[in-house]
C-alpha cells in the first residue's frame, strides 16, 4: 500500500511537471516525518528503498543530513554495499557521514574493512571523532583476532586527546577485557578522568572473564563507595562472580542490593540470581526465585536447568526440561548445551546420547556452542574418539571449540595432539586466552615436554597473562611435575595473588619431589596467610609425614588441625590419615581409623590394604581384600595393584599368582596398572622368565612396561640386557623418563659399569632434559662409592643439584665400609646423625666401618650410645617359603622345629666346601673376638640357616629361593657359590637391593654388588 501510494504520488508529481508533493500528510508516520528526520525512522526496507527511488526521480534533493540517514538506513538493513555507494556519491560530507559509514562496516561485521576506511578517512584529511574511534574499537573487540589493530586505535585515542570521552574509554575497557588483558584494562580505567556505570561494569566484566572474581567484588565495592547506582548488567556480573567465590553470605548480601535498587523484577537480574544460588549449592533459594518470577524467558528456564545440572541433579534437570517444553515451548542451543553438560559421566552418558539425538533433530548440530558441549561430555565420559569426531565435523569453530579439544587431548595424555591444537590456534590468528594456556600447560606436565612448557611460559609473559591466577597455578603445577621446584617456587613467589590451588600445587610438588620438610614449611606459611586448607591440602601435607619422628612433629598436630577445621569426616582426608599413620610406623592407628569409618569406599579399602602391606602384614592385607569383596565393594585396579605390590615386597609368589588369576577372572588383567604390577610382582619374586612371558610386544609396551623390564634385568644382575632393552626402547621412539634412568643407573652401579653410568647420568640431563632427582644422585654416589672412588663421590655430593638426604649419606657410608675408609665414613655418619639421631642404620654402618678398620673402642662407644638412646639395631632375617608356609630365621636361630637337622646340614656343608678350597673371610664377623669365634659367628648368619633349611626340604636339583631383609654378607655369598657348584643346585637369593642367581659355583653379580 505504501509503495503504491508513493508511486502514485510520483506519477502526480510527474504530471504536474515536477511540482513538489508534500509528504507531511502521508498516513505512515515514518514517511510523513521525512523532511524533518530523513530516512532515520524507516523500519521497512522495501518502503525505504522506494522512498530513496522517488528522491532520485526528483521528489526531493538529498542533502548531507538525508544522505547520512540514508547510509544509516542501508546499514541497518545489512546492505553495506549500497550504503557505500551513497557515501561515495555524496557531493558534500560532514563528520557524521564518515561516522555513519564507519558504523555501517562494523555493523556488517566487516571489521578489517573498517580499519581500511579509517586510513581512507585520514588520507582525506578528516580526523576521526570519538564516535568513529569507539566504533573501530568495537570492531577490534568483536573480531576476536585484531589485538594489534585495537592497540593502534588506542594510540590514536591518546593522540587525539579523546581518552576523556567516556564512551571511547568504555569501548577500550571492553576491548581489553575481551582479549583477557585485565591489567591493561585496569591501567586504562585508572587513567580515565570520567567513568559512568557502564565503565565500572566493563571493568568488572574484564576481571570476570579474566577469572578473578575477587577483584570483581573489590571493584564493585569501590563503585558503591563512589556513590554510583548499579544497573542490571552490574548486578548480573557481580552475582556471577559471587557464585565463583562460593560465598553464601556474600550471595545474600548481593540479593539485598538487588532489592535495594528495585531490580528484583528485572528478568536478567533474577536469572543471574538463580545461577548464583545454584552455584552456591542453594537449590531451594534458586527454585524460590524462579517460582516467584512474574515473567520468565528462555534464559530463566536454562538457568534453572543449569542449577540442577551444577548440583548433580541430572534427572531433575531432565524433568525441568520436560516442563519447559510444555509451558515455554521455546528451546534453543543453550538449553540443550546445559542439559548435555550434566551428562559428562559414564552413568549419565545414555541421557547425553539421547539429547545428542535431539540436537540433530532440532538442526542444532551446526551450532558451535552445542558442539563444544558435546566435545566436553564425551571427553568427560572417557569417549575421546567420539569427542574428536564431533570436533572434526564442525563446519565452524570458536576458541572454546579449540580449547575443549585441547583439554580433551591433555586429559587423555595425548600431549602432542594437544600442543598441535594450540599451534593451530595461533596459525588461525585466534588469540589464545587463559583457558588455552591452562590446557596447553597441562599437556606439558610430562617431564619430556618441559621444553615446550618453557616456551609456553614465555608466550604467557608476552601475551600479558603471567599475572592471571589460573595460568600461574598451571605454571606452578608444570614445574613441580617436572621436578623443577626452584622454577616452581620462583613462579609462586612472583604471583600477585595466590589461592588454595596455588598452595596445593606447591605443597604437592614438594611431596612428589621428596622434599617433605619443604612441604610442611609451605603448609605453615599457607596457614599464616589465612588461606583455608581443603581436603587436597591435607592429603598433600600428610604425604610429607614418612617416619615416626614426623608423626610426633607434624602428623599428629596436622591431625589436630583436621579435627578443628571439621575436615575429619572427609573421605579423602580419612584415607590420607590411614596412609600417614601406617607410613609413620603406627599401623594400629591406621586400623582404628579404618574400623571407625561408617561408609568404607574402595579408596578406603585400598588404603588399609596398602597400610598393612607397608608393614609386611601381607596376610592381613589379603584378608582385607576378601572382606572387601564380601562387603560388596568392587575391587578396582588400584586395589589389585596394592595387593600385588604387597606380595612383591615379601616375594610370596603363590599369593601373587592367585591375585593374577582373580584379576583375569574379573577382566582386570589387561588394565595397565594391574598388568604392570603383575610384571613387577614376578620380577621381585625372582621369576624373570614369567616377566618376559607376560610383557606386551615391543610396539604395544607403555613406558612403564619398558621401565619394569629394565628394572627387572638390573635387579637380577643382567646388566647388558638392561642396556639392550634401553637401546631397543629408544629405537622405537619411546622417550625415557626419570624412572628409566634410576633403573639404568642402578644397573650400572651393581654391575661396576662406572663410566657408562656417569655417561647415562649426563645424557639424562643434557640430551633428554630430565633434571636430576635425589634417586639419581643416590645411584651416582653408590656407583662411585662401590668402585672405590670415594673422594669423587664426596665431591659429587657437594655439587648435587638437590640437597643430600639420608639415602645419599647411607650409600656413601656403606661404600666406606666396603673400602675401609674411616675418614669419609665418619663425615657420612655425622651427616646421618644430624638428619635423624635415631637412625639405627647410621650407627650400625659406622660401627661396621670402625670394626673393619680395627677400631674396636669406637665400636663399643657407638654401641653404648645406641643403648643409652634406646636405639635398637634392625635384626637380620632370612626366610624361605615352601608349601604356603614361610619359615624365617634370625641370627643363630634355635626355635625352628628342624633346628637340629639344620645345624647338622650346616656342618656337612662346611666340611664339604672347606675340602673344596673355601677359606672363611672373618672380616665380615664384626666382633672383637678370636678367629675361631668369628668363624662360628659367620656360620650362625640367617642366610646360611635358611640355605640349610631349603636344601633339606626341597627336591634334589630344584631351585632354592631365599630372601633376606638386609644386604647379604660377603662370606655367605662365597658359601652360596661353593654350595651351588658342589651340589649342582641353582640358588636364588634376594636381598633389599637385588637378586643373586647362583649356579655352577658362580653368581650373576660377578662378585660385584
Amino acid at each position: 500500500m505504501e509503495i503504491e501510494e508513493l508511486t502514485n504520488t510520483n506519477i502526480v508529481a510527474c504530471r504536474n511537471h515536477g511540482a513538489s508533493i508534500p509528504l507531511s500528510s502521508h498516513p505512515n508516520p515514518e514517511i510523513s516525518c521525512f523532511y524533518q528526520k530523513g530516512f532515520s525512522q524507516i523500519t521497512n526496507e522495501v518502503a525505504g528503498k522506494a522512498l530513496h527511488a522517488l528522491c532520485i526521480k526528483g521528489l526531493a534533493n538529498l542533502g548531507v543530513f538525508c544522505n547520512n540517514t540514508l547510509i544509516n538506513m542501508y546499514s541497518k538493513f545489512g546492505d553495506v554495499g549500497i550504503a557505500r555507494y551513497v557515501f561515495d556519491n555524496m557531493c558534500e560530507r560532514n563528520e557524521s557521514s564518515w561516522n555513519h559509514m564507519m558504523s555501517a562496516f562494523v555493523r556488517a561485521g566487516l571489521y578489517r574493512e573498517s580499519i581500511a576506511f579509517l586510513n581512507e578517512m585520514r588520507d582525506s584529511g578528516i580526523n576521526p571523532s570519538g564516535f568513529a574511534l569507539a566504533s573501530l574499537i568495537t570492531a577490534c573487540d568483536r573480531s576476536g583476532c585484531m589485538l594489534s589493530e585495537g592497540i593502534q586505535v588506542h594510540d590514536l585515542v591518546v593522540k587525539f586527546g579523546l581518552l576523556g570521552d567516556v564512551y571511547v574509554g568504555t569501548s577500550l575497557l571492553h576491548f581489553y577485557g575481551t582479549y583477557g588483558l585485565a591489567f591493561n584494562a585496569r591501567k586504562l580505567f585508572e587513567e580515565m578522568p570520567d567513568k559512568n556505570v557502564v565503565s565500572w561494569t566493563a571493568m568488572m566484566v574484564a576481571y570476570s572473564d579474566f577469572g578473578d572474581p575477587t577483584e570483581v567484588m573489590n571493584i564493585y565495592s569501590r563503585m558503591r563507595l563512589e556513590g554510583l547506582s548499579c544497573n542490571a548488567n552490574t548486578l548480573a556480573t557481580v552475582a556471577s562472580s559471587c557464585a565463583s567465590l562460593v560465598d553464601g553470605f556474600l550471595g545474600h548480601q548481593i540479593l539485598g542490593h538487588v532489592i535495594k535498587f528495585g531490580l528484583e523484577t528485572n528478568i536478567s537480574v533474577a536469572n543471574s540470581l538463580i545461577s548464583m544460588f545454584g552455584s552456591l549449592g542453594r537449590v531451594q533459594e534458586a527454585c524460590h526465585i524462579f517460582g516467584g518470577m512474574n515473567e520468565r524467558d528462555t534464559i530463566s528456564w536454562n538457568s534453572m536447568i543449569s542449577v540442577n545440572v551444577h548440583n548433580d541433579l541430572c534427572e531433575e534437570s531432565l524433568r525441568c526440561f520436560h516442563w519447559m517444553r510444555h509451558v515455554h515451548n521455546h528451546i534453543n542451543s543453550t538449553t540443550l548445551s546445559t542439559l548435555l553438560s550434566g551428562c559428562g559421566s559414564l552413568d549419565n552418558l545414555k541421557w547425553g546420547r539421547g539429547i545428542h539425538s535431539l540436537v540433530v533433530k532440532f538442526g542444532l548440530d551446526t551450532n558451535i556452542c552445542t558442539c563444544n558441549t558435546l566435545i566436553g561430555i564425551y571427553s568427560g565420559a572417557g569417549e575421546s574418539e567420539q569427542a574428536e569426531l564431533v570436533f572434526q565435523r564442525m563446519a565452524e569453530r570458536d576458541l572454546i571449540s579449540w580449547n575443549s579439544m585441547m583439554a580433551c587431548y591433555a586429559q587423555y595424555g595425548k600431549c602432542l595432539d594437544a600442543l598441535k591444537i594450540f599451534g593451530r590456534i595461533f596459525n588461525k590468528s585466534k588469540v589464545a586466552n587463559f583457558v588455552s594456556f591452562t590446557s596447553a600447560l597441562a599437556a606439558c606436565s610430562d617431564p619430556e615436554f618441559i621444553t615446550e612448557g618453557k616456551i609456553l611460559h614465555a608466550l604467557v609473559i608476552l601475551t600479558g597473562l603471567h599475572e592471571n591466577l589460573i595460568v600461574g597455578n598451571a605454571l606452578v603445577s608444570l614445574y613441580t611435575k617436572s621436578g623443577m621446584m626452584v622454577a616452581a617456587k620462583k613462579v609462586f613467589q612472583t604471583m600477585p595473588r595466590r589461592d588454595e590451588v596455588t598452595w596445593n600445587a606447591l605443597i604437592g610438588g614438594h611431596v612428589d619431589n621428596e622434599e617433605p620438610d619443604e612441604a610442611v614449611k609451605a603448609f605453615k606459611l599457607m596457614r599464616e596467610e589465612s588461606i583455608p586448607a581443603n581436603y587436597i591440602t591435607i592429603a598433600n601435607v600428610l604425604g610429607a609425614c614418612l617416619s615416626p619422628n614426623d608423626l610426633l612433629k607434624h602428623g599428629m598436630p596436622i591431625h589436630a588441625i583436621i579435627v578443628l577445621t571439621g575436615l575429619e569426616s572427609d573421605h579423602y582426608v580419612q584415607n590420607s590419615l590411614i596412609t600417614m599413620y601406617a607410613k609413620c610406623g603406627d599401623l594400629n592407628s591406621s586400623n582404628q581409623i579404618f574400623n571407625r569409618l561408617t561408609n568404607k569406599n574402595a579408596v578406603a579399602w585400598n588404603a588399609i590394604m596398602a597400610a598393612n602391606a607397608h608393614h609386611g602384614q601381607v596376610e592381613e592385607a589379603l584378608k582385607f581384600l576378601v572382606e572387601m569383596r564380601r562387603a560388596g565393594v568392587d575391587l578396582d585396579q588400584f586395589g589389585f595393584s596394592e595387593c600385588l605390590a604387597a606380595t612383591a615386597t615379601l616375594a610370596i609368589l603363590e599369593e601373587g599368582q592367585q591375585l593374577q588369576s582373580l584379576a583375569i577372572k574379573l577382566g582386570l588383567d589387561s588394565d595397565p596398572f594391574v598388568a604392570n604390577a603383575t610384571m613387577d610382582m614376578y620380577a621381585k619374586c625372582g621369576e624373570i622368565d614369567d616377566v618376559l612371558r607376560i610383557i606386551p610386544q615391543p610396539l604395544e609396551r607403555s613406558r612403564l612396561s619398558w621401565n619394569i623390564m629394565i628394572s627387572s634385568f638390573a635387579r637380577h644382575g643382567f646388566f647388558e640386557k638392561a642396556k639392550e632393552t634401553f637401546n631397543e626402547m629408544m629405537k622405537l621412539g619411546v622417550k625415557p623418563d626419570h624412572v628409566t634412568f634410576v633403573s639404568l643407573l642402578s644397573a650400572c652401579s651393581h654391575g661396576g659399569l662406572v663410566e657408562e653410568g656417569l655417561a647415562y647420568y649426563h645424557s639424562m640431563i643434557k640430551e633428554f632434559g630430565i633434571p636430576a632427582g635425589i634417586k639419581h644422585c643416590v645411584c651416582v654416589v653408590d656407583l662411585l662409592g662401590r668402585s672405590g672412588r670415594l673422594s669423587e663421590a664426596e665431591t659429587f655430593i657437594k655439587e648435587m643439584p638437590v640437597p643430600p638426604t639420608d639415602l645419599v649419606w647411607r650409600s656413601l657410608l656403606a661404600a666406606c665400609k666396603i673400602h675401609g675408609n674411616l675418614e669419609i665414613g665418619r663425615k657420612a655418619a655425622e651427616n646421618l646423625f644430624k638428619l635423624d639421631p635415631s637412625d639405627d642404620s647410621a650407627y650400625v654402618l659406622y660401627s661396621n666401618v670402625c670394626a673393619s678398620t680395627g677400631r674396636w673402642e669406637d665400636v663399643e662407644t657407638l654401641r653404648s650410645q645406641m643403648g643409652s638412646n634406646n636405639i635398637k639395631k634392625k635384626p637380620a632375617c632370612s626366610w624361605v617359603k615352601l608349601k604356603n608356609k614361610v619359615s624365617s630365621f634370625g641370627m643363630g636361630e634355635q626355635s625352628h622345629p628342624q633346628t637340629s637337622h639344620i645345624y647338622t646340614k650346616l656342618e656337612e656343608l662346611k666340611k664339604m666346601i672347606k675340602e673344596a678350597g673355601y677359606v672363611p673371610d672373618t672380616s665380615y664377623a664384626l666382633q672383637d673376638t678370636d678367629e675361631e669365634q668369628k668363624e662360628h659367628n659367620l656360620w650362625n648368619h640367617s642366610e646360611r640357616l635358611a640355605l640349610a633349611f631349603g636344601l633339606i626340604n626341597t627336591p634334589e636339583y630344584s631351585t632354592v629361593k631365599i630372601f633376606k631383609n638386609l644386604r647379604v654378607c660377603g662370606d655367605c655369598h662365597s658359601v652360596y657359590k661353593f654350595v651351588s657348584g658342589l651340589l649342582g643346585r641353582k640358588i636364588i637369593l634376594r636381598d633389599p637391593y637385588r637378586f643373586h642367581h647362583f649356579s655352577g659355583g658362580k653368581c650373576s653379580c660377578s662378585d660385584y654388588w
